[in-house]
């Protein structure tokens, strides 16, 4: 399972795992500078503790910050080979309507003789969302795009309010990457993720052209992130 510990990859997880796929491991991408998931900003330990509630191991793909291309693809490549020899077949991607990303990840298992599976693909936005309600997880906004979202959207709940007072140009997924959570709770974990809400930082990024999503700045893009700290479950 593709595992950003969001509630797109929560929501595909409990939906493959309705239809009897059998997930044997998470795999999660992991700034090698920071300690913490790629965009999302959460720190590592938190991963861990889902991926110990879920009950699988967590396997970790270790990035720097603005990887080339090249380099990302050669990382990424490496740990499927590993996986391949484990005797994995398929990875699980909650994606649900970017056609081109879909394309490319289907294409990059492929030269290493893996299938994907995307459980969630093309489903209408507002049904994810509420799905995942629905299904009783939950998940933080940890993350928010500034050219879409103010401030005040970062730390709450993913709850019918949050959906009502998004505005007309966020998709409700936050597909576009106009948001990104943190799942702490529902069916899929044993017990739930404990943690004490941070500061809340502004960092601005170097946009990446459209036809290379991992380097070349264009202007900049900000970001809020909520930082989680863990808690002790004992």
């Amino acid at each position: 399972m593709n595992w950003s510990g969001g509630k797109d990859s929560a929501l595909a997880f409990y939906k493959a795992k309705k239809e009897s796929v059998p997930i044997e491991a998470l795999v999660t991408s992991i700034n090698q500078s920071t300690d913490r998931i790629s965009m999302h900003g959460v720190r590592k330990e938190l991963v861990m503790q889902q991926a110990r509630s879920i009950g699988l191991p967590l396997e970790m793909i270790s990035l720097p910050e603005m990887p080339g291309m090249q380099a990302y693809e050669e990382t990424v490549r490496e740990k499927h080979r590993q996986l391949k020899t484990q005797a994995f077949t398929h990875g699980i991607f909650g994606d649900v309507f970017l056609e081109d990303l879909k394309v490319y990840r289907e294409s990059l298992l492929a030269k290493d003789d893996l299938q994907c599976l995307f459980p969630i693909w093309q489903m209408n936005s507002h049904d994810v969302v509420r799905e995942f309600i629905a299904a009783g997880l939950k998940a933080i906004i940890v993350c928010v795009n500034s050219s879409y979202l103010d401030k005040g959207f970062c730390g709450r709940l993913l709850d019918e309010a949050f959906l009502a007072e998004l505005p007309d140009n966020v998709d409700p997924c936050g597909e576009n990457g106009e948001y990104h959570s943190f799942v702490f709770d529902g069916p899929i974990f044993t017990e739930p993720i404990l943690f004490t809400k941070g500061e809340i930082v502004f960092k601005e990024y170097a946009a990446p052209k459209q036809d290379d999503c991992f380097t070349t700045p264009k202007t900049e893009i900000g970001f809020y992130f909520l930082d989680l700290l863990p808690e002790s479950t004992a």
